[in-house]
Parts: structure tokens; C-alpha cells; sequence
């Protein structure tokens, strides 16, 4: 008898290796690698030539122009949820929602599928599967949110041909789902496989079982994953490839609201956010959060600036606060929240080297109010605006807001949407705002603040050195 054959897998970035070693040479975490047995029943290849295979079906060949179903979508009524999928989950899709312990994917879920199995027009039939809780855990906290009176049916399982055997019914059947919701993932198990529940193996079997059975049966699929302590969804990038849409809810425990991430979506834009508040009863949607990151802001201090972002489609304002202060350490300090530690050191690059402004002996510290991170480079001009006003101690102006890309020569490049952060900042109360140029020409560099559409005043800064000169810091060293 033919001996088994295994192979060591990690459980964290999903590399295969021949032999188990301390250490993954792919992503470099310890002790994650775990023995899995190798299928042996895979066709090692077609037998005969490419025109002379037997026993498969000619596929059809189109063009690209054509008639095109409408997409149909379910909305559920919660209008974060409903921007972040792209306008509703769309029949027969897959939705992988990440996150860390404890920051309330489950109460997050739970509140969308009271949603949408009561929406007025046409309610839906909505299952919700836990593999972590009981049916008593989750009814708790329906009673405790107030959802308890919604037509949600419960289950407690983590076998997949159970699950399979319970939703695989026409939609024609009274017996058949609209949504079904798996909390989570690596709790689930396929029998066929040796490997525990949670492992690569089982995660992505199940996750392919499960995504085959909402593809045939039109129902849309909504799947909670795991996090690793990099904030990765764990299981590998398997997941994320074999799903139509990858959410990550994410927020600071230490502050009162959550963001819902859209990382990838073949239905809707990228990169858009839905932002929630932790309250009593649960998670309350925002409507404008700029206001909300804005709240606590402080009226007279030096290092503070507020930046106009663009997060997908939704213009957010939120406070970049810098500390620099002397240091006693023989490498300064750098400490960065909600920002790239990287891009903070070329904005000090660029000051230090274009606008002579002396900050290698100073330790920095840089934070995005509020926990909100930001990913984009429009944020520089801020940053290095908050950094200039905390080094010089000069209270900015409350009604400005700062945006901006910030080039290695010191430029400052124009950025996308300037219009709509404009608009957004103008309906917040700003009265102001330094912008990059909007025209190439030298001429207009240096010139006279203009007054735009939304009643703002512009002041258009093409280099850094410029924007040392706004604030007033006369270049050290």
C-alpha cells in the first residue's frame, strides 16, 4: 500500500512546504506550519492531444457587445451597509467581512439581517448560522439589540454538508433563503478533510462548498473571517480571491465609533466606507462623519490641521495632530497613528533637506484624531503643515483645511476630487483652504488668495517651502 503523502502548510500566509520547519520562509511567522494530508485523487492531466480530448463540450464564444441582465440588488435599509456593498447585496454573491475580536462583527450582522428580513417593500428570507455561539447566545443579543421580533431563523452548526443539505433548495421552495449568513468560517468543518476546523485546508474547502451552493441557488452569501494579529483576514488571500466582495470592520476600542472598508468589490466601488457609532443598543450609522471626527477638536493649539480626504465616493474630514518636542534619546522617537510611519520619514526628509527645518534631533509624534486611519498621499500637505505649526508653536487657522500630495523635490501635486473636498469642507463652516495649484503655470504660484464656487477662500501653494512661508517658520540650521 502506497504510503500518504503530506505536505506542511501555514496557517497564516497558506505556503505550501515540503518539510516542517520553526519558521514560514514565505511570511516569516513561527510555528505555523501544520501537517495536511495531499489529495491523491487529482487528474494528474488529460490524456491525448489538445484537439483530440474526448469526453468535454465545445465552450461558446460571444462578443463583448450584448444584452445584459439587470444586477439584481437587496437593500436592507441601513444606508452605511448599503454604500459600502455598492447599493445592496446583489443575488448570488459572496461577502467576506473581517475583523478583530470583538469589535462587533457578529452585533454588526446580526442588526443587517433583522434589516433585511423586515424591509418594508419585500422582506426577505434571511438565515443566520453561528459555528462560536448557541441559538440562546444569539437570541441574547437580538433581545439585547431590540431585533428579537424580526423573521431571522437561527442555527447553531459547523458541519458543511449539513448546512449544505439544509439551503440546497430552489428559490421557488417555501423552505428556500434570500441571505445566508456563516459566523465564521474557521469554525466550520468538511468531513472529507483530516485537518481541524480553522485550518487552510478546511477554510478554503468550506469556503468553496458554500460559495459553489450560493452561486446555484441565488442566494447571497455573507461570511465572517477571522483576523490575523497583522489585521490580515486569516486563512490566507485564498478567501479573498474566491469571494465578490472583501469588508473589513475596523475602529479603535478606545473610541466610540467603527468603519466598515470595502478592500475589494466586483458590484460597487472600492475603498468605500461606512462609518457606525457604538452605542447601548448597538451600532447607529453616520450620516455625516466628518462632523463626528471633528467634535472634540481642540480650538487653540499648535500642531493641529484639519485634512479634507477622500475615502471611495465619500469626501471625510478629519484632525492631524503633530507633537515635536526636543529629545533626550540618541535616535529621536517616531511614533505614527493612523498613518504611514514611511511616508511620515519622507515628509521629514523634504522639510529637513528642501526647507531647512531641523528635525533630527526632535521626537515626533503624529496622530490622526479620532482612530480614523488614513491611506491616501493627499494627506502630506497636512501632515507637514501640523508638523511645521507644532515645531514653531503657531496656532493655524480653525477654519482652514490642508490637502495635498508632496513630491521628494519638495512640490506640492495636485490631488483627485479637489471639487468635492472643497464642498465638504465648505458645508462643515471652513471658510478656507490650502490647495495644490490648479494650473501648471509659474505665474500663479505665490499669488493672492482667490475666492472659489462655495464661497471658500483658495490659497494655491506649489512647494513646500511655500507652505513654510504661510505659516510662518523661518528655515533653521
Amino acid at each position: 500500500m502506497a504510503k500518504a503523502k503530506s505536505h506542511f502548510v501555514c496557517q497564516n500566509c497558506g505556503s505550501s512546504h515540503s518539510r516542517w520547519a520553526g519558521q514560514c520562509t514565505n511570511c516569516n511567522e513561527w510555528n505555523s506550519l501544520v501537517e495536511e494530508s495531499v489529495e491523491t485523487s487529482v487528474p494528474g492531466g488529460l490524456k491525448g492531444s489538445v484537439s483530440g480530448v474526448s469526453g468535454g463540450n465545445r465552450i461558446g464564444l460571444v462578443g463583448l457587445k450584448g444584452d445584459i441582465a439587470q444586477v439584481k440588488r437587496w437593500t436592507s435599509g441601513d444606508n452605511e451597509f448599503d454604500r459600502v456593498t455598492g447599493g445592496g447585496l446583489v443575488k448570488g454573491s459572496a461577502v467576506l467581512i473581517g475583523g478583530d475580536p470583538g469589535i462587533g462583527k457578529s452585533t454588526l450582522l446580526l442588526q443587517v439581517s433583522a434589516a433585511l428580513a423586515s424591509t418594508a417593500s419585500a422582506p426577505l428570507r434571511v438565515a443566520y448560522v453561528s459555528g462560536e455561539e448557541s441559538v440562546d447566545q444569539v437570541r441574547m443579543r437580538a433581545s439585547r439589540l431590540g431585533v428579537d421580533h424580526t423573521a431571522v431563523q437561527l442555527a447553531s452548526a459547523t458541519s458543511v454538508r449539513d448546512i449544505l443539505a439544509t439551503f440546497d433548495k430552489r428559490h421557488d421552495d417555501p423552505a428556500a433563503v434570500d441571505v445566508v449568513i456563516i459566523d465564521s468560517i474557521q469554525t466550520l468543518y468538511l468531513d472529507t478533510l483530516d485537518s481541524a476546523p480553522g485550518s487552510v485546508a478546511q477554510v478554503r474547502g468550506s469556503a468553496q462548498e458554500l460559495i459553489r451552493l450560493a452561486k446555484k441557488r441565488g442566494f447571497a452569501l455573507l461570511i465572517v473571517g477571522h483576523v490575523t494579529k497583522e489585521g490580515t483576514i486569516a486563512g490566507p488571500k485564498v478567501l479573498e480571491h474566491m469571494v465578490d466582495a472583501v469588508l473589513h470592520f475596523e475602529g479603535d476600542r478606545s473610541h466610540h465609533f467603527r468603519l466598515l472598508r470595502s478592500i475589494k468589490n466586483r458590484f460597487g466601488p472600492a475603498d468605500e466606507i461606512g462609518v457606525y457609532e457604538m452605542q447601548g443598543a448597538g451600532l447607529a450609522g453616520v450620516a455625516n462623519p466628518s462632523a463626528l471626527f471633528l467634535a472634540d477638536r481642540s480650538q487653540r493649539a499648535s500642531g493641529s490641521v484639519v485634512f479634507a480626504g477622500i475615502e471611495g465616493t465619500r469626501p471625510v474630514l478629519v484632525e492631524i495632530q503633530a507633537l515635536v518636542s526636543p529629545s533626550p534619546l540618541g535616535t529621536p522617537r517616531r511614533t505614527v497613528v493612523g498613518w504611514d510611519s514611511t511616508r511620515l520619514s519622507m515628509i521629514l526628509a523634504v522639510l529637513e533637506s528642501r526647507c531647512g527645518v531641523v528635525l533630527a534631533n526632535k521626537d515626533v509624534f503624529l496622530n490622526v484624531a479620532g482612530g480614523m486611519r488614513v491611506s491616501e498621499p493627499a494627506a502630506d500637505a497636512a501632515v507637514a503643515a501640523a508638523l511645521l505649526s507644532s515645531v514653531q508653536d503657531v496656532v493655524l487657522d480653525q477654519s482652514t483645511v490642508v490637502f495635498g500630495e508632496i513630491g521628494l523635490s519638495g512640490e506640492i501635486r495636485p490631488v483627485a476630487q479637489l471639487e468635492t473636498r472643497l464642498r465638504e469642507a465648505s458645508k462643515l463652516g471652513f471658510e478656507s483652504a490650502v490647495i495644490p495649484p490648479r494650473k501648471v503655470s509659474k505665474s500663479q504660484k505665490g499669488k493672492q488668495p482667490k475666492m472659489d464656487d462655495h464661497g471658500m477662500m483658495l490659497r494655491e501653494l506649489g512647494h513646500v517651502f511655500e507652505l513654510v512661508g504661510w505659516i510662518g517658520t523661518k528655515p533653521q540650521g
